[in-house]
């Protein structure tokens, strides 16, 4: 797609839940002209939230993706959801894009999530510019949210525009428009049209004390970034627009400063203005630093591909949307160009890939007459036609090879058990469960051996819920949905030597066998069962039927054990000794008495239960340490550090799995949902009595 770099922008619009993202984005594209009539959240009207599930419950899901015009500009715009069980799609957005316009709540200012996507945008080095949004409000409060951007994001705010008035329509002074603390003027909007109609006013006597106190504060914190302007400041020269624009764009860029601007997204009031800041002081890709990777073939070789056309090709996968007519690969251009019916080469994979087609995106779909022939750098597409690219996989050039560093995503942290209501549905269901894999990097579903359950896994209950819903609405499938059991495992907690027997009488026959095993815990409870042979010397039995012994331990190992046939770990068994007859001891009996003496030697043990181990990387408020602390310490929990991270804390903890159903609810509640957890396998420890005696041992 030919356009100037200079004049292309990528940016997102990343924000707690319910902030006004999928609104903010929505104006834009109706003050631009991209749409004729601008649709409404509460209505589902929206173009960005085009899902059924999204369109129901009122909020954004999944990342889409718009592009539109404005002025000179063109504009790659990703509207990302809100809520703590996608921040997945915010990473993945966040990864490619070059600027952010992060939303906040004049009402409720920086939420949780605010500071969840603000760390994000922090991790990739994103630069940002702030919108104050729903100004219009009851409560709303621009000054107190502006204070609290600071302290709590560890930012840099810069106020390039005061609110004129606050609250809604019938309070004494409501917000009717803004001061541009640049150009020194009062910008209105027109209520006739939604805000396409900006109308321009000389600043009235009574905001001009005011405002010129807010852009002294402006000017005096952008000399600092600036010696030309700190030169006319000291002299108390006039300082002209262009050069407070230009030193904005550049702190902006450099991620020193955050151009803070603000309105009511709703009404279309402060929209067009955002349009203009998202031109004016957000990068293009010329702006940002060359993309870094390393030689696929040699990984300690650092490479750097420049936003440029003569440069090899090379561009990230950043999403998947599963379609039948063929998955459509989401792609970031880094570097080169790339034509339709062409191959590339994926370093992740070893793999050549065929790019069939390229597209236009439009909210979640190809765009209906956005078929391109060809992506430069810069670009924000779709591709069609590979076959083995995962999230996060490099495409480049094959002669020039290049593996990008790839998405990194938190573990999932709660799972669920399903099953198809009868045998006809289970490859449907396996198919489509792979599908939602491809598309989510953050749901997980595997079958466990171990009880026989399909466990599917994701970030938080409305996760799973959306998931839910689409097996049974969007597949049509017939699937029961059960909580999972904890897989428990048994050992033992102290040595034995036990003996097992076959004595009986089978028609004429008299079978008889004896077998003297030892059984020992290992230091490690989580190790697999060993079995040893230590049965030599003149008096061993006969190979045949020391194999038959043997095979039948080893089998036993690998099975279930005496409680709930939970499986066996943490133990040595050896075979000491054993006795046979002449007549009638076979194979058989000798099985019979490796069994018996298996039995014997995990009672004598004394079986014990393990259960599954997590830990936990808690990330939260200072405020809430104390809580989070006492919650975890009921729960079981060991807590091995906590340690100061910027302006949160981070607390290290080991729980059990079983006590930590639920937890991702609990601690939103216990930290009004500013607090973030991540969760891994860690191991096993002995499980409390109560839960052996549930097993009635």
């Amino acid at each position: 797609m030919s356009r100037e770099l200079k004049s292309l922008r990528n940016i997102g619009v990343i924000a707690h839940i319910d902030a006004g993202k999928t609104t903010v984005t929505e104006r834009m594209l109706y003050v631009s002209g991209a749409k004729h009539k601008a649709g409404g959240v509460d209505f589902g009207t929206t173009e960005t939230d085009d899902d059924p599930e999204e369109q129901e419950r009122g909020i954004t899901i999944y990342s889409a993706c718009v592009t539109f015009k404005w002025k000179e500009y063109t504009i790659n715009l990703l509207d990302t959801p809100g809520h703590v069980d996608f921040t997945a799609e915010v990473e993945r957005c966040l990864r490619v894009l070059d600027g952010a316009v992060v939303v906040f709540s004049g009402r409720e200012g920086v939420e949780a999530q605010s500071e969840t996507v603000w760390r994000q945008a922090d991790k990739y080095q994103v630069p940002r510019i702030v919108f104050i949004n729903k100004l219009d409000r009851e409560g709303a409060d621009f000054y107190r949210v502006l204070e609290e951007i600071g302290p709590r994001l560890n930012a840099n705010p810069v106020a390039i525009q005061i609110p004129v008035g606050m609250g809604p329509a019938h309070v004494a002074d409501p917000f009717v428009g803004v001061v541009d603390l640049i150009e020194m003027h009062m910008v209105r909007f027109s209520a006739d049209d939604d805000g396409r109609q900006t109308i321009v006013e000389d600043l009235p006597e009574n905001l001009r004390e005011d405002a010129l106190g807010w852009r002294q504060s402006m000017l005096e914190t952008l000399c600092e970034y600036s010696n030309e302007m700190m030169e006319l400041f000291l002299e108390e020269k006039e300082i002209p627009a262009d050069l407070i624009r230009q030193t904005i764009r550049q702190g902006c860029v450099e991620m020193k400063i955050q151009p803070v601007l603000c309105g009511s997204a709703l009404h279309g009031m402060g929209v067009q203005p955002l349009l203009d800041a998202v031109g004016a002081f957000l990068p293009c890709p010329l702006d940002r630093p060359a993309v870094e990777g390393v030689d696929p073939k040699k990984t300690d070789v650092a490479l750097h591909r420049k936003p440029s056309p003569n440069d090899p090709f090379c561009a990230l996968v950043f999403k998947i949307l599963p379609a039948k007519t063929g998955d459509l690969y989401w792609i970031r251009v880094y570097s080169g160009t790339i034509k339709a019916n062409s191959r590339v080469y994926n370093p992740n994979r070893d793999k050549k890939e065929n790019i069939a087609q390229l597209w236009q995106i439009h909210a979640t779909k190809k765009e209906r007459q956005g078929q391109v022939e060809h992506l430069e750098c810069g670009d924000i597409a779709c591709a069609i036609g590979p076959r083995y690219s995962i999230t996060g996989d490099t495409l480049c050039d094959a002669k020039d090879a290049i593996e990008l560093p790839s998405i990194q995503f938190a573990q999932t942290v709660i799972s669920m058990a399903i099953e198809p209501e009868n045998t006809t549905e289970r490859k449907k269901l396996a198919e489509v469960l792979e599908m939602l894999e491809r598309q989510d990097p953050t749901f997980d579903a595997v079958e466990n051996e171990e009880s026989g359950q399909t466990l599917i896994s994701g970030m938080g209950e409305l996760h799973l819920d959306v998931i839910k819903h689409r097996l049974t609405r969007d597949f049509n499938l017939n699937v029961k949905f059960y909580k999972p059991r904890v897989n428990y495992r048994e050992t033992i907690s102290k040595a034995a030597r036990v003996e097992g027997q076959c004595n009986r009488q089978i028609g004429a026959t008299h079978m008889f066998a004896r077998v003297l095993l030892e059984f020992e815990p290992l230091e490690d409870r989580s190790a697999k069962v060993i079995v040893l042979d230590k049965f030599f010397g003149d008096d061993a039995l006969p190979n045949e039927l020391k194999t038959a012994v043997m095979e039948e331990l080893r089998g036993r190992a690998e099975g279930g054990g005496l409680i709930g046939s939970f499986p066996l770990s943490g133990m040595r068994v050896s075979l000491v000794g054993g006795e046979m007859r002449e007549v009638g001891s076979d194979e058989v009996a000798f099985r019979i008495a490796a069994n018996d003496a298996f039995d014997e030697g995990l009672k004598a043990g004394a079986p014990a239960l393990l259960e599954p181990i997590m830990r936990l990387d808690i990330v939260t408020p200072d405020d809430y340490v104390g809580d989070i602390v006492g919650d975890l310490q009921q729960r079981r929990a060991m807590i091995e550090a906590t340690e100061s991270r910027g302006i949160m804390t981070g607390i290290i903890a080991f729980a059990p799995l079983k006590e930590l159903f639920g937890y991702s609810s609990a601690i939103r509640s216990l930290s009004q949902g500013r607090a973030g957890c991540s969760m891994e396998p860690h191991g096993y420890q002995t499980a409390p009595e109560q839960d052996l005696e549930s097993f009635g041992f």
